[in-house]
C-alpha cells in the first residue's frame, strides 16, 4: 500500500513482495516496471564495473608501492614521477569508491521506495533527471544551491 500526502511528498510502504510505487513529479508519468528493471540493470552493471576498476586500481597501487621500495638509488625525477602516478591511482580508486557507494545507495533507495525524493527538500527529483543521472539524490534546485556554496 502506498500512502501519498501530495505529489511532492510520499511515505512509501508496500506489502512484502509487492512493487513499490516511486515518487515522480506532478507532470511525469509513473515509473513502469520495465523502466525500473532497466534502471536496476544499469546500476548493477555500473556497480560491477566500478568494483572491477577499484580492484584494478588497488592492484596498480600495490604494484607501484612494491616497485618504489625495490628501486633504490633513483633520481628525483623518477621518484617524483612514481609519487605522481601513485597519487593519481589513489585518487582514481577513491573516486570509484565514491561512485560505487552512490550506485549502491541508489539501488537501495529503489528497493525501499525513497528513490526519486530529494534528500534536501523532499520534493521529487524528476524522472528525466534520474534517467540521465540515476545516482542523483538532489533535485535540480537543491543541486544548484549546493554548487553555489
Amino acid at each position: 500500500m502506498t500512502e501519498r500526502t501530495d505529489s511532492t511528498e510520499a511515505t512509501v510502504k508496500a506489502p512484502e513482495g509487492q512493487p513499490v510505487a516511486l515518487v515522480v513529479g506532478a507532470d511525469e508519468d509513473p515509473w513502469t516496471t520495465e523502466e525500473l528493471d532497466e534502471l536496476r540493470q544499469t546500476l548493477r552493471g555500473d556497480s560491477a564495473r566500478l568494483r572491477e576498476e577499484i580492484a584494478g586500481a588497488e592492484h596498480d597501487i600495490a604494484d607501484l608501492l612494491r616497485r618504489s621500495t625495490s628501486d633504490g638509488g633513483e633520481d628525483q625525477v623518477d621518484a617524483g614521477s612514481k609519487t605522481f602516478e601513485r597519487e593519481h591511482e589513489l585518487s582514481l580508486a577513491a573516486s570509484h569508491r565514491d561512485m560505487l557507494n552512490q550506485t549502491e545507495r541508489a539501488l537501495s533507495r529503489i528497493e525501499d521506495g525513497s528513490y526519486g525524493i530529494c534528500e534536501s527538500c523532499g520534493n521529487p527529483i524528476g524522472k528525466a533527471r534520474l534517467l540521465a543521472f540515476p545516482r542523483a539524490t538532489l533535485c535540480v534546485a537543491c543541486k544548484q544551491r549546493q554548487e553555489r556554496r
